[in-house]
C-alpha cells in the first residue's frame, strides 16, 4: 500500500484538474449506514413503503416517523471526517475542482468544499411542499410530525426520492466535470449505481488516471482505474496528504 500511495501523492501534485467520485464509504466513517447492502438502510424497511416520492405524498406521517426523522437526527450529528477535511484542503490547494456525490450528508461542504454535484440531493437542505422556502436542517422543528412551514406547508428533505428524476443539470455537470478533469478519484464507491458510476468510464475515454481508495475491488478495477488503494477512505486520503510534498 506504501507504493500506492507514495504514487497517488505524486500523481495528484502533478494534476492540475482533480475531481472526485464519493459514495456511502465515505460517509460510514462519519457513522452514517449505507442504504444499500449489508447493514444498509433498506435491510430494515421497504424503500418502494417509504422512500418513495408517491409514499411520503400519501402519507408523510408515517414516512417522516419511520424514515425522515431518524435521518435528519444522525446526519446533524455527523461530522466530517480524515478523508473529508482531506479533500477540502486539495482544494484550498487550488488542485480539487469538484465533488460527485452519492451520499446525501451535506459533509463535504462541512469539510469546506464549495463545488459538491449532490447527485441524490441532501438531507441538509430542506423544502416547503406550499410555498417552496428552504432551511438548513437545524431550523425543522420536528416536534410536531410531519413538521410544518410557517404557511402550514410540509417540509420535505431535498433529496432525490424514488420515483424522483435526478437533476438534469447535476448529470450536465457531472458529465462536463469527468471530461475536463485530468485526474478522477474515486473514493467509497462499489461503483454499480448508475449514471454516478459511469463518471470515472468519462474520465477515463477522456484521458484522465482513475485512482480508486476503497476497502474491496469494484467493477472499476483493472479496467477503468489506473490503480486501486485498499483500505479506509480516511486512513488513505491522510496518508495520501501527508506524502504529497
Amino acid at each position: 500500500m506504501d507504493n500506492l500511495v507514495t504514487r497517488a501523492a505524486k500523481d495528484l501534485a502533478a494534476a492540475n484538474h482533480v475531481v472526485a467520485l464519493t459514495g456511502a464509504g465515505i460517509s460510514v466513517e462519519s457513522g452514517i449506514p449505507p442504504f444499500r447492502g449489508k447493514g444498509g438502510v433498506w435491510e430494515k424497511i421497504d424503500p418502494m413503503e417509504y422512500a418513495h416520492i408517491d409514499a411520503f405524498m400519501n402519507d408523510p406521517v408515517k414516512v417522516w416517523n419511520v424514515l425522515l426523522k431518524d435521518m435528519k437526527l444522525l446526519l446533524e450529528e455527523a461530522e466530517p471526517h480524515a478523508a473529508h477535511m482531506v479533500l477540502g484542503e486539495l482544494e484550498k490547494r487550488g488542485s480539487l475542482k469538484t465533488i460527485i456525490t452519492q451520499n446525501v450528508d451535506g459533509l463535504h461542504q462541512r469539510a469546506g468544499n464549495t463545488d459538491v454535484i449532490e447527485f441524490h440531493g441532501t438531507f441538509a437542505q430542506y423544502k416547503c411542499l406550499a410555498c417552496e422556502q428552504q432551511v438548513d436542517s437545524a431550523g425543522i422543528d420536528i416536534r410536531e410530525i410531519p413538521p410544518r412551514c410557517a404557511c402550514g406547508g410540509i417540509w420535505r428533505p431535498e433529496v432525490v426520492f424514488f420515483g424522483e428524476m435526478i437533476p438534469p443539470q447535476h448529470l450536465w455537470r457531472s458529465k462536463l466535470a469527468a471530461t475536463e478533469c485530468d485526474l478522477m478519484l474515486v473514493i467509497g464507491t462499489s461503483a454499480v449505481v448508475q449514471p454516478a458510476a459511469f463518471m470515472p468510464v468519462i474520465a477515463k475515454e477522456s484521458g484522465a488516471k482513475v485512482i480508486e481508495v476503497n476497502p474491496e475491488p469494484t467493477p472499476l478495477t483493472g479496467s477503468i482505474s489506473n490503480y486501486l488503494i485498499l483500505g479506509k477512505a480516511g486512513e488513505v486520503m491522510q496518508a495520501i496528504l501527508d506524502a504529497m510534498p
